[in-house]
């Protein structure tokens, strides 16, 4: 696992939990508004330098009496050759697990699943699956996306999707054919968009791509007769 940093405390990443959040190197999406530019791959230039293996265990040796989960977010996790095994060693130590997704590889995900590496999956779901294309530099396709968002509902871990409420990626006829799509969802959470310290900050300029708290409790309203609960996260 490449490895570039560690969030050592966290009380929101994990719902109910009190976890530390890994952050793995490494994204086949360039979301315009991603918050970790840098862990997104600049052709050869990685400024990450990663994490050993020892080290990310050591400090997770040392922090059992005080965690109780482990966070792998990035990035995109499902890209490390290595997740299986690293989430089965994680378990092994005596915690639950939550992936963070951005669903692209279904593939990994399924094994996560069936072999219960992943006690909790949290999939951001960008825009509609077949407008991924206009809005993101990304090869995946919608049928990925509709892949992992079925096995991820149906597979009877906790979960929740996120969709970062920013225009045009998100509208109200966007919101509303996502919200029939995840239909009976157990959570779908909106989370605003914070234009600061994003990949590619020249996207928002001159632009009207924030979404205003009342638009999003729109959106929220929107949603919540489709799914079991919506929440607004800052």
């Amino acid at each position: 696992m490449i490895v570039g940093g560690i969030q050592k405390n966290s009380l929101i990443d994990y719902p109910g939990k009190i976890s530390c959040v890994l952050f793995t190197v490494g994204c086949n999406f360039r979301c315009p508004y991603c918050h970790n530019p840098s862990l997104v791959p600049r052709d050869s230039d990685n400024p990450v330098s990663p994490l050993s293996e020892k080290a990310i265990f050591g400090f997770l040796e040392r922090r059992r009496p005080f965690l109780d989960g482990v966070v792998i977010s990035g990035g995109e996790p499902t890209l490390q050759s290595d997740i299986g095994p690293f989430c089965e060693r994680v378990k092994e130590m005596g915690y639950v697990v939550k992936l963070d997704t951005n669903g692209s590889r279904p593939g990994v995900v399924r094994h996560l699943i069936q072999n219960d590496l992943a006690d909790y999956i949290a999939m951001d779901i960008k825009t509609l699956p077949d407008l991924y294309g206009t809005f993101l530099e990304t090869r995946c396709g919608p049928r990925a996306i509709l892949s992992s968002i079925q096995m991820i509902m149906d597979s009877g871990k906790a979960y929740e999707f996120r969709t970062t409420c920013v225009k045009p990626m998100i509208n109200d006829r966007i919101m509303e054919d996502l919200a029939r799509l995840i239909k009976g969802a157990r959570l779908y959470a909106l989370q605003r968009f914070v234009p600061a310290h994003v990949l590619r900050p020249e996207c928002f300029q001159g632009t009207d791509s924030l979404c205003t708290v009342q638009e999003i409790h729109r959106l929220r309203f929107i949603v919540e007769k489709w799914v079991q609960k919506c929440v607004v996260r800052a």
